[in-house]
């Protein structure tokens, strides 16, 4: 068992190792192939550090393990607010963007509503070869959660073209296209082959360990997702907002993981559903509805005290996320299947 640890921990360096480096490839090549800057930009704020999600998820997806990518996907966003944001926030009060407020927050909030309504809905169930379920996602809320995400992109790269430079996601996209170095074409494919080839192995190492782990423990597939694994691909989110406060630009923080929230729920959701349609798993509904109470407090703690998230009300939502995830785990056997 000590060997499965030791792999998932190997797995999830390697992951977050080759998505920085693929990340940075397609994002030279890109601008190599006259991209327009704002959709580089958009598209590097959007699946920067996300990347470990999607390919971990995929994976598991590949492999039939859609309960560990449920709790994965879930458990990422959950994790993103009630701990990222959270002790982003303790470290440092974040000011928020108008744009983040008015936009972008929302957007997540409308995302995880969406997931969980289609999750939920038994009128409409979904088909896992042989067996009918009730509650899950079925390829066809798959396609849903993709358009969806399709309409979230196109909306916040072309028709935002026209924004006024005063929009400061925009702003910020164009700094990050602004900064991509100039490379040779042979260096930008060995980036991008390489990172391939670590992306790959560690995400296969690492869900084949919390596989492992989960049956030697007799733990849900779902709750290792929810827990081990998405802690560990979260880490690139946690050290972008904690650098980014220390480096005095904690705003960088929530535009963060609101877009990485977004792109967990639509995009990687959607793709997993599509491969391979998810049944709702034991105490599924209860990380939903963590997921969505997370999500909507993020709206109005944003909105007051002169948009600003001060340190106590990060503090507020690490507490109400540890005190979940510890009832959870107390009660994982208890949860009937």
């Amino acid at each position: 068992m000590l060997l499965s640890i030791i792999l998932l921990v190997v797995g999830l360096a390697l992951l977050i190792f080759g998505a920085d480096v693929l990340i940075r490839g397609v994002t030279a090549m890109a601008m190599r192939l006259g991209v327009p800057p704002i959709v580089v930009g958009m598209t590097v704020v959007a699946f920067g550090t996300s990347t470990p999600e999607v390919a971990i998820n995929l994976f598991s997806a590949v492999r039939g393990e859609t309960a560990l990518a449920f709790g994965n996907v879930v458990g990422s966003c959950s994790i993103n607010i009630g701990w990222v944001l959270a002790m982003t926030a303790i470290v440092r009060s974040l000011p928020v963007e108008t744009v983040v407020i008015r936009r972008e927050i929302p957007f997540m909030i409308l995302a995880a509503a969406v997931m969980s309504v289609l999750a939920l809905d038994n009128t409409l169930g979904g088909s896992l070869g042989p067996t009918y379920v009730t509650s899950g996602l079925s390829r066809g809320d798959g396609i849903v959660l993709l358009l969806l995400f399709c309409v979230f992109i196109y909306y916040t790269t072309f028709s935002l073209r026209a924004t006024p430079k005063s929009d400061d996601l925009i702003e910020d996209a164009t700094q990050v296209a602004d900064r991509v170095p100039n490379m040779p074409a042979w260096k930008m494919s060995l980036l991008i082959l390489i990172g391939l080839v670590f992306v790959a192995g560690g995400a296969q190492l690492a869900v084949g360990a919390a596989v492992d782990i989960a049956r030697a423990y007799n733990v849900p597939e779902n709750v290792i997702g929810l827990t081990l694994v998405s802690f560990g691909t979260t880490l690139p989110e946690l050290v972008t907002c904690l650098m980014a406060a220390r480096r005095g630009q904690p705003e960088i923080a929530i535009g963060n993981v609101v877009g990485s929230n977004i792109l967990n729920i639509l995009l990687v959701g959607g793709a997993v559903a599509t491969i391979h349609p998810i049944a709702l798993p034991p105490g599924g509904i209860g990380d939903l509805a963590m997921l969505g109470l997370l999500s909507v407090l993020t709206l109005p703690i944003a909105f007051r005290g002169g948009k600003i998230i001060n340190r106590a009300e990060g503090a507020l939502l690490l507490v109400i996320y540890l005190a979940y995830i510890t009832w959870r785990l107390l009660t994982v056997q208890q949860i009937p299947t």
